[in-house]
């Protein structure tokens, strides 16, 4: 079988599976060891009989339910290769418009950047890493509750060469702990209500872990459980950076307002038009 082949017929296959048609293309690349654009200039070629069994047991796999990104061990964010596995996230797109909603916000709304940062509920690492590699001088701290997630996440930091710290504990319980201050505080924390939880596609529901999905009855359980405790951490002038669902940015930042009275609280829209992400200016 040529690889135009192989890849029609995934193609094919997945369209008639209600599975991610562009899978396709990505695992056969995956299993070629090829460059995209390599990939297409290589059409003709053919695979080996190893090569087609194998790629053709993981388009099985994910037209089963399984996510491309787990069948390739790794998923895009910010132009850089993220490991990822059932511990932790698979990264969105919108997220990384929260990361240059911070990196740009933190310009604005500081004097220098010699900041200390914690990004909790790290899953991947993705926030965090990022931050560092594109803002050096930030002291970056990630928090996670899970020690699964907190490893994935410093195999990303070593093989993308970041310098962050790693903490496991529940919200920012470690640095308050340790009567650590931060500048700036960002978090992709849980926000799914527990009903609709329930009822996502299985290859989200069933595959990636629900205690980074699921935020309490109403999906707003962390966002409340932070308004009590980053007081205790934000330095007198700070910025806090939340991603939420849809829907929710009315509420989040109302909860911003009463807790920090005086903060500039922002409502950020993502490329989709839909409310996705809240910042606090304090200070």
């Amino acid at each position: 079988m040529k690889v135009y082949e192989a890849l029609r017929w995934a193609s094919s296959f997945l369209e008639d599976t209600n599975g991610e048609v562009r899978a396709a293309e990505l695992l056969l690349q995956h299993h070629l060891g090829l460059s995209r654009t390599e990939f297409f200039m290589q059409m003709q070629n053919e695979l080996t009989t190893e090569q087609q069994q194998a790629f053709q047991a993981d388009i099985e796999k994910h037209a089963s339910g399984v996510p491309v990104q787990h069948l390739i061990g790794s998923e895009q964010f910010y132009g850089r290769t993220f490991s990822v596995n059932e511990d932790v996230l698979i990264p969105r797109p919108e997220t990384e418009e929260l990361v240059l909603g911070v990196l740009t916000r933190i310009k604005e709304h500081f004097d220098h950047d010699q900041l200390r940062v914690v990004d909790v509920g790290t899953g991947s690492g993705a926030i965090a890493i990022t931050l560092k590699l594109e803002q050096p001088n930030l002291e970056v701290q990630a928090v996670d509750i899970a020690q699964s997630s907190l490893d994935v996440a410093s195999l990303n930091a070593d093989k993308l060469g970041a310098d962050v710290a790693f903490s496991c504990g529940d919200l920012i319980k470690p640095l308050i702990e340790k009567n650590k201050t931060v500048d700036v505080v960002v978090s992709n924390p849980p926000y799914i209500p527990y009903e609709e939880a329930m009822a996502l596609d299985s290859i989200v529901k069933d595959h990636e872990p629900m205690r980074a999905l699921v935020g309490g009855e109403d999906g707003y359980d962390f966002y409340r459980r932070f308004m009590d405790e980053i007081p205790q951490v934000l330095a007198s002038k700070g910025l806090i950076a939340f991603e939420v669902g849809a829907g929710q940015s009315e509420t989040v930042a109302n909860l911003l307002k009463e807790t920090f009275q005086t903060a500039e609280v922002e409502v950020v829209y993502d490329i989709n038009g839909k409310d996705r992400i809240v910042f606090a200016r304090v200070g």
